[in-house]
């Protein structure tokens, strides 16, 4: 098959599972023989295999354009070389690192004019997307990594014969959070825009639910097939950490508690025997996350933890295999119930044992794989127990992370979930 992944970067500044799920899946395919291209938008793709590096295309929907397109009528007739010169990927890292380009709240009206696709605002980005696509003979699938990109899928399906399919991860929280008005406004488009989707997938039985109710179609419309990481390099440490260490690998934002995590450090030092206790973070963030974070730096500082909590910069392939096998626990208390935690399956992936909230896929994925346990949402007193339960029984958590690192290597390989993603798109493409 021929397929292309239209997949938007987020810059490389935070842990967007999103690019790295979309780079395994695209690897995954092309080593079971398929030919895929992937398509970037908006800003450069977090990617964290430089030894394998997709093929790099030219960047659409660049952040810069799409902004000023929005913002300013001019901008949506000025010539190709200006845009050019805006979607320049080091002004486009520079733009992600320094201003909040993803940041939710204030992208109200720009969620709703790509919706509307040739409708909306940067319908000149639309057309140059799609000549760029046209030039791509006999394509079975252009496949797109979430929802919010469905006012792409009428000009795509119309103009390459093909079929249109997407992944569904994020956008309740997304878009509930830009405000009464363009919530609402949001929601109506895109149930509109999924007429031109000829199939949607999910990583978990719980998003599947979730969305089914949001937008109003049958269950059984939505594919689920669970996201999978490559697993080559996640192997266990030789030898446990010396000292008790917690790790936290995600976005360092408050929407997936990290401050949460940090109260429950506190609870934990507290405690005899824990006095030594460790904080390991990593996962970066973006500009938007920067004065939750000095909130945060303060309130460890005030304590006295300085010496105590690592703020881990480095999380390429490498790095966080390194982060991962340093860890007693991993531990991501997100606020809000996740379609998935690619980070889990990381860290089960090198023998660490996972500590998550009752919420979202976690549930299904501390079921299947036994390799973590479940404690109460947005609570850290729940979690500090949960932690220093498992802290002290060693014997537990090293039997926890081996059947978590077990069952993830055997059944979410991307490899094995890019096969079945592959089989579903052969039930699509017979529709």
């Amino acid at each position: 098959m021929k397929i292309i992944q239209i997949t938007p970067g987020a810059g490389d500044c935070f842990y967007c599972e999103n690019c790295l799920r979309d780079h395994a899946q695209v690897r995954a395919m092309r080593a079971l023989g398929q030919d895929v291209m992937m398509v970037p938008l908006y800003l450069p793709a977090l990617d964290d295999r430089n030894d394998d590096p997709i093929t790099a295309v030219p960047i659409f929907f660049g952040g810069v354009n799409v902004y000023l397109q929005q913002k300013l009528r001019l901008f949506r007739w000025t010539p190709r070389w200006l845009g050019r010169l805006f979607d320049f990927k080091p002004l486009l890292r520079w733009a992600s690192r320094k201003t909040d380009l993803t940041k939710t709240e204030q992208l109200g009206e720009t969620t709703l004019s790509m919706l509307r696709g040739s409708n909306g605002r940067q319908v000149k980005e639309l057309d140059r997307l799609v000549d760029f696509l046209a030039t791509e003979r006999d394509v079975d699938f252009v496949h797109m990594s979430n929802a919010l990109l469905a006012g792409l899928a009428p000009q795509i399906r119309q103009r390459l014969g093909c079929k249109v399919t997407c992944s569904l991860q994020g956008e309740d929280t997304y878009l509930d959070a830009l405000g009464e008005k363009y919530s609402q406004l949001c929601w109506q488009e895109l149930k509109k825009r999924l007429e031109d989707v000829a199939g949607l997938f999910t990583a978990s039985t719980y998003y599947a639910q979730t969305m089914a109710g949001r937008l109003s179609i049958p269950l059984e419309s939505i594919c689920v097939t669970p996201n999978g990481i490559e697993t080559a390099g996640y192997s266990p440490a030789a030898v446990p950490p010396e000292t008790h260490t917690i790790g936290f690998l995600s976005q360092m934002s408050y929407s997936k508690g990290l401050d949460i995590l940090i109260d429950a450090f506190g609870i934990i030092k507290k405690s005899p025997g824990f006095e030594n206790l460790r904080l390991r973070i990593s996962g970066g963030s973006t500009a938007g996350d920067q004065r939750f974070l000095r909130e945060q730096r303060k309130i460890i500082t005030r304590n006295g933890w300085d010496d105590d909590i690592d703020w881990v910069e480095k999380f390429d392939r490498e790095s966080k295999q390194d982060f991962l096998r340093s860890l007693s626990i991993l531990a991501v208390p997100a606020r809000h119930g996740e379609a998935w935690a690619q980070y889990t399956l990381e860290a089960m992936a090198c023998g660490v044992p996972a500590i998550l909230p009752n919420h979202g896929a976690n549930i299904e994925i501390v079921q299947a794989t036994g390799g973590g346990i479940l404690c109460e949402p947005n609570s850290p007193e729940s979690l500090a127990e949960s932690i220093a339960t498992l802290l002290d029984d060693p014997a537990r958590a090293a039997a926890m992370g081996k059947q978590g690192r077990s069952y993830v290597l055997e059944n979410f390989s991307a490899d094995k979930c890019a096969a079945t993603m592959l089989e579903k798109f052969q039930e699509i493409a017979k529709r």
